[in-house]
């Protein structure tokens, strides 16, 4: 059994891992990091884990952790991965936080307005989008996971690129209010919240940094809105083109075992909230496309896909510990 940490385990993100760690046929929770609940049980911060674990909040990662992942916020990730490595951990990390998503400082300094905090552990890092990029090279050890609107667009968009499509894109999508975090905020809070859907960040999202590079070469203009729901994207790409969609999206995702197709139709929310699934549907109509897809923010476009590329780094089936 590999023995794995967490750290800053106490968010959403946090407890999606837990969860997953806990299930998986070879990994063994040993430790989970927070600063607000140390010396606390798991189910103080995630009451459903009440009776799951006996493990405890802790200031720090446990002596025996062979794998870790990083649950801190983007520009707080790198110094956590950067600490573990001054204090000589040498096993496989895999960072949740936008900080090693992009190849170079000067890219990160454009696109997110600050200076990367530990620039001279970029090169090792490796971007994991496994039905895009594919599995780690062999001895890779930091693992960037990507952003949750990314994984899903990147997704969709994909193919369109790879076939070389050149006409516009339209974009459009909505994620639940834990997308937003754990910390309350005037967005998220639920009498702002219910019942309405707001846009924001649009044409500027900090995520469109990592669909430029999965779909590069094509061009689109994404709207991103926050949804009156908890958990989960769903969203829409229209575009005109005489290429018949199906085909290309047979052909990049109809082997991968956490994609599901849905031909001629376009996917509903509630079918991947929960899941370890993409879900990409497709409409067309003459040269007339309309692109659907649907994840669960928090699941594929977070822990799940976290485990997927661990599963990959270490040489597990891809789906172990994520299908029944």
């Amino acid at each position: 059994m590999i023995r794995v940490g967490i750290l800053h385990g106490a968010g959403y993100v946090g407890r999606k891992l837990i969860e997953q760690v806990l299930i998986h046929p070879e990994m063994a929770l040993d430790s989970v990091t927070s600063r607000s609940h140390e010396n606390q049980p798991l189910w103080k911060a995630h009451a459903h884990l009440r009776g799951a674990t006996d493990v405890v909040f802790s200031s720090e990662l446990g002596s025996s952790v062979e794998l870790v992942f990083v649950a801190a916020g983007h520009g707080q990730g790198a110094r956590a991965v950067g600490e573990l490595r001054d204090a000589g951990f040498s096993g496989l990390v895999v960072d949740m936080s936008a900080d090693f998503r992009l190849p170079d400082a000067v890219m990160y300094l454009e696109r997110y307005g600050n200076p990367h905090p530990r620039p001279d552990l970029l090169e090792t890092a490796w971007y994991g989008m496994p039905e895009i990029t594919g599995a780690p090279p062999k001895n890779t050890l930091l693992i960037a996971n990507p952003g949750c609107f990314a994984s899903a667009i990147s997704l969709a968009l994909h193919p369109l690129a790879k076939a070389g499509v050149t006409s516009h894109v339209s974009v459009m999508a909505l994620t639940g209010a834990s997308g937003s975090g754990a910390q309350a905020k005037d967005t998220t809070h639920f009498p702002s919240r219910n019942g309405n859907v707001r846009a924001y960040k649009v044409f500027e999202h900090q995520h469109e940094a990592e669909i430029d590079r999965m779909a590069a070469g094509l061009g689109y203009s994404f709207v991103p809105a926050s949804g009156p729901w908890t958990d989960g994207i769903w969203g829409v790409a229209q575009t005109n083109t005489s290429v018949e969609v199906g085909a290309l999206f047979e052909a990049a995702y109809g082997n991968k075992p956490l994609i599901r197709l849905w031909p001629g139709q376009l996917p509903e929310l509630h079918w991947s909230v929960g899941s370890p699934f993409t879900d990409l549907g497709w409409i067309q109509k003459g040269n007339e496309v309309v692109i659907g897809f649907a994840i669960d923010n928090l699941m594929k476009g977070a822990a799940t896909q976290a485990i997927q590329n661990v599963n990959l780094a270490l040489g597990f089936p891809e789906t172990l510990g994520l299908l029944p």
